[in-house]
């Protein structure tokens, strides 16, 4: 996996990931979130994408994911996270509370890369889920 970053001016940046799509990162919040906002969309998208694989192959019919991510950060440099808490709101026909709650748990203990590897940086990650409609 690669990516590019280029200065754009300012204090903004144009990422390029290695399959071509492109994404401004603009501390002045301009043109893009910020760098640290990037890493809660990356897990947000890490494990909801695990939660809604797990869900369909437990033929569960989820119809929807939403993941809600809020965090706390260091109050010195660096501001690394410290906590970060991912509550997912899921939709569907019928589920069953017992396999989103696997679901949640096994991306969170097993498959979710970007959750796993900010959990052995010392992050402390919590989950919580409903099911909604």
């Amino acid at each position: 996996m690669q990516a590019s970053i280029e200065w754009d001016g300012d204090l903004r940046f144009k990422g390029t990931s290695g399959s071509g799509f492109e994404v401004m990162i603009d501390a002045d919040l301009q043109q893009g979130p910020r760098p640290m906002e990037l890493v809660l969309l990356g897990l947000g998208g890490c494990t909801s994408y695990d939660v809604v694989q797990i869900l369909k192959k437990s033929r569960q019919q989820v119809t929807g994911c939403r993941a809600q991510i809020t965090s706390e950060r260091a109050e010195t440099v660096p501001a690394v996270f410290t906590k970060i808490h991912v509550h997912f709101v899921v939709t569907g026909d019928d589920l069953k509370p017992a396999h989103v709650e696997r679901a949640v748990k096994l991306s969170a203990e097993q498959y979710c890369s970007a959750s796993l590897m900010l959990e052995r940086g010392g992050v402390e990650i919590t989950h919580s889920f409903e099911i909604a409609g």
